[in-house]
């Protein structure tokens, strides 16, 4: 089964129907599967493809608005031109940084109890977005590994409708200087010239070399992902350091937030009551 497809069909049909509910501005991606992405409405005052009041704070911190910015890579082939003159890759419904943004910027989540304990962190800590890693490579430089999202001495990657955890040459990967000490090579996911799940590697390295704590998180649907953590898990040697590893699911987060981003979830996206269940593999 295509778990991925599944999950992207899924939130295509319900951003299109959002969308039109709501008359929010956006367009349709050319291709069988239309892809909603939404424009900002006029002078920026509210955007389609986020909550009113995650958009407002994103709006109000110079550094999460940057975040914005980042262009959408296949604008060009597969959407319609816009009046603003580019798409941005947090337009799309698809965008699993979107998505995070609209939970981890919406006002007051972080004091909620539930919410800090499930991160395993302290109320109050401040997101830091698209943060630069830099994993020591063992020629003494460092690579440009970004991690979706810090909160404090936690890293956190977040997918949603991506094919996989990409694949790198092996001899890209034992570049990096701590790769033998944190892994038994041998043992991970492979084919004769790469290893696959690279960006999971990579976000294991830094949380050894940076000394914290690794958090992937999935849709609960994505079983393919899942297993391909799991898969990462078992091959790392530090004890103490795969303590510090775990997975948690979008489903999971939207038990602890407010009833208003609840709301927002399970509407836009299933995630949470009414989030459509797999079929059975046969």
């Amino acid at each position: 089964m295509n778990f991925a497809a599944v999950v992207r069909n899924d939130l295509a049909a319900r951003a299109r129907k959002y969308a039109l509910a709501k008359g929010l501005p956006h367009s349709l991606s050319y291709g069988e599967t239309a892809i909603a992405c939404f424009a900002p409405h006029e002078h920026e005052s509210e955007h389609g493809n986020f909550l009113s009041a995650s958009y407002r704070a994103i709006r109000a911190n110079p550094a999460w608005m940057r975040r914005l910015s980042k262009v959408h890579a296949q604008a060009r082939r597969t959407l319609p031109m816009t009046d603003r003159g580019r798409w941005n890759e947090l337009d799309s419904c698809m965008s699993s940084d979107a998505l995070l943004m609209n939970i981890f910027c919406y006002p007051g989540v972080f004091r909620g109890r539930k919410f800090a304990l499930r991160w395993g962190i302290e109320p109050g800590i401040a997101p830091r977005f698209g943060y630069k890693a830099r994993v020591p490579l063992a020629n003494g430089r460092s690579d440009r590994t970004e991690v979706d999202l810090r909160l404090g001495s936690l890293l956190i990657e977040a997918k949603l409708t991506e094919n996989n955890f990409q694949s790198a040459k092996k001899d890209v990967v034992r570049a990096y200087r701590d790769f033998s000490s944190v892994f038994s090579s041998h043992e991970l996911p492979q084919t004769e010239s790469h290893y696959l799940s690279y960006q999971l590697l990579r976000n294991v390295l830094a949380a050894y070399s940076l000394h914290c704590s690794f958090c992937v998180l999935v849709d609960e649907r994505r079983r393919d992902l899942i297993d391909a953590w799991y898969a990462v898990l078992k091959c790392v040697k530090p004890v103490d350091l795969r303590t510090q590893l775990k997975i948690l699911t979008w489903q999971e987060v939207a038990q602890t937030v407010p009833p208003g981003l609840q709301v927002f979830l399970a509407g836009k996206y299933g995630i949470g009551d009414s989030s459509p269940t797999l079929p059975a593999e046969s």
